[in-house]
Parts: structure tokens; C-alpha cells; sequence
């Protein structure tokens, strides 16, 4: 859990124990379906340099954050996928300039882990959901 954000209480719910069961099963059931495609996109925002910290935002309505991945149904998913990174949630203010480095420190291993911000219902937080292993 990320507990040190003062000013940031959108990073105040990854992976926390409280975080909704019901949210996360949502979740982990549509993430299995786009998971190849998200890691692939991972891999590429990394490899050509956009950022070390991907994050997929994960809604169930429109949304003007990153670009737009895989939309709702497209793969049997529920919900809409768009590719960003750290830095846009830096330039857009989601994540606090004095927040980054706790960002990074609590950034789990982008080949094992998709990082996801979610905007589910009244959830929004910052959620990290494991790759299935092949």
C-alpha cells in the first residue's frame, strides 16, 4: 500500500487491503482477456523509451487520459483500456511532482506486473494485477 501520499489520494488505494473484492474480480476477469496486449504495449512504451512506468487506464466510460488501446468489447472486455505513463499523470496533476519518487519506489516490475489506474463506479486508484503466466 502507498501511504506516505499527502497531497495525492489517488495513490492512496494501490492494492491496499481495503481495496473493493468486488472491484477487483471486475477487474482481474476483463484483465485476463486484454493481458497480451497490454504487456506487448508495456514492453513497447518501454523499449522506445516514452517511460519506465507504463499505466493502462482502465474505465468504464469515456475518458480523456492516454490513448486509446482496446475498447470496450473489442476482445470479449467489458471495459475501455488506454495506454499511458507516469509522466502524464505528473503533467496532468494526478500524481504530485513531490510524489514521483514514491511513484517509482512502489512501481512493481513491468514484465511481472500491469499497473492499471482504474475509474470503476466511485472507484479510482492505482491497482497492480499480475500477467498470467504462459
Amino acid at each position: 500500500m502507498i501511504n506516505n501520499s499527502n497531497e495525492n489520494a489517488l495513490m492512496d488505494d494501490a492494492n491496499s487491503p481495503e481495496l473493493n473484492i468486488k472491484i477487483m474480480g471486475l477487474v482481474s476477469a476483463d484483465f485476463v482477456k486484454v493481458s497480451d496486449q497490454l504487456k506487448e504495449a508495456s514492453y513497447q512504451i518501454r523499449q522506445r523509451k516514452f517511460s519506465e512506468n507504463p499505466v493502462f487506464v482502465i474505465a468504464n466510460g469515456d475518458v480523456d487520459l492516454g490513448l486509446l488501446l482496446i475498447g470496450p468489447g473489442e476482445l470479449g472486455n467489458r471495459y475501455e483500456y488506454r495506454a499511458s505513463y507516469m509522466e502524464e499523470f505528473v503533467g496532468r496533476k494526478l500524481i504530485g511532482e513531490e510524489s514521483v519518487l514514491l511513484f517509482k519506489e512502489n512501481y512493481k516490475e513491468p514484465d511481472e506486473y500491469c499497473c492499471l489506474f482504474a475509474l470503476i463506479g466511485e472507484f479510482s486508484g492505482f491497482i497492480y494485477v499480475p500477467y498470467p503466466e504462459d
